[in-house]
């Protein structure tokens, strides 16, 4: 039978992988879809990248960019004409982008300049921080998308006060899908904790990675220190982000202090059942904000503002700045694990524009 609607999703950054594991399974299992993977390379270390596919199953990418760090609108230029040319050969119904990072950018820029209808899950997150590049590339797509897919109802209501109501739908959190799909593999199949000789609810987990907290000396050592208080009350994992290593190495910063345990970046089953053990999640990182509440493990986000601020109203998250958390809840808004299922049935249902091609010029 004829695929109906042809779709082709970009990622390239962990988050994108975990959440198009659990709709490229969906996807495949769908009689009525027809979808092709571009890899832009944005995370190109094995452990943020290769290994989502090795350990998840996830099918491999039709187009898989060469990309490596250097000047800041370098490598989004270069993803912008790769995905380009990739949209040229496959010219698909739709083009599928995720979250808010420079792959997500240089996904809607590209779709726009073809003349290709755009969606994009995780739609409508504000941390109403413009100097958070994130911020400027969730505020882009979502104004060039033709359909939004929510996770929450505040980021409906986000996308109304900015004059954006067509096409916004409501359909839960791909994130627990893939955690649920995730959880019980990971149990069987990652030694981790025997690896790094952990003991169950003894230890937390930190990640850093953000450009607020890395690219300024000053802001890193104050976020490394913040850690290392931490450690003093239990160790502290600290999966090194390559981007961290290299500011850190840079700044001349010494991630090696009493009490922290300095590791590689972690696959992505070594690093859910890491988390699902921990006893606090220490993280600039929106996605392992809502990971650790899957896994009901108490977060302390090392920001000023979160775009998830249903985990700090629930009581599982609080600010670096906040001293407490509020009174600790259950989170029904991010659905029950059926997200992928919501979706897939948006996207039958939604009949994309007449595609225009516009030729690479």
């Amino acid at each position: 039978m004829a695929k109906s609607k042809r779709l082709v999703t970009i990622a390239g950054a962990r988050p994108q992988f975990i959440k198009a594991f659990a709709l490229s399974r969906a996807l495949a299992a769908a009689d009525d879809f027809e979808e092709i993977l571009v890899h832009t390379g944005q995370h190109f270390d094995d452990n943020m990248s290769n290994v989502f596919f090795e350990e998840l199953g996830l099918r491999q990418p039709k187009y898989h960019f060469a990309a490596a760090p250097s000047a800041q609108f370098a490598p989004l230029a270069r993803m912008i004409t790769s995905i380009e040319e990739a949209l040229e050969t496959e010219r698909p119904d739709a083009v599928l982008v995720y979250g808010d990072t420079d792959s997500t950018l240089a996904g809607a820029l590209a779709a726009t300049k073809k003349n290709i209808p755009l969606v994009h899950v995780e739609a409508g997150m504000r941390s109403f921080d413009r100097r958070m590049p994130e911020e400027t590339n969730r505020i882009v797509a979502d104004h060039l998308s033709e359909m939004l897919l929510c996770v929450t109802p505040t980021a409906v209501e986000n996308l109304s006060r900015e004059g954006i109501v067509r096409n916004v739908h409501l359909v839960g959190d791909l994130m627990y899908d893939a955690t649920l799909l995730a959880a019980a593999v990971a149990e069987r199949r990652s030694n981790v904790l025997d690896r790094l000789q952990l003991k169950g609810k003894q230890y937390g987990v930190a990640t850093v990675h953000r450009a607020a907290n890395t690219d300024e000396p000053e802001m890193l050592a104050r976020v490394l220190n913040f850690i290392a208080a931490e450690a003093e009350q239990q160790p502290i994992v600290f999966p090194m982000h390559p981007r961290t290593a290299r500011a850190a190495a840079s700044a001349g910063l010494d991630v090696n202090r009493p009490g922290v345990k300095v590791v590689e970046p972690l696959g992505y089953l070594g690093m859910s059942k890491l988390l699902h053990h921990a006893k606090i999640v220490l993280t600039d990182s929106g996605g392992l904000q809502k990971e650790a509440y899957f896994h009901r493990v108490p977060c302390v986000t090392l920001r000023d503002e979160t775009e998830w601020v249903e985990t700090i109203d629930s009581g599982w998250n609080r600010l670096w700045t906040e001293p407490e958390y509020r009174e600790r809840q259950n989170i029904p808004v991010y659905g029950e694990g059926n997200a992928a299922a919501a979706i897939i049935e948006r996207l039958r249902e939604w009949q994309p524009p007449p595609r225009k091609y516009q030729a690479t010029s």
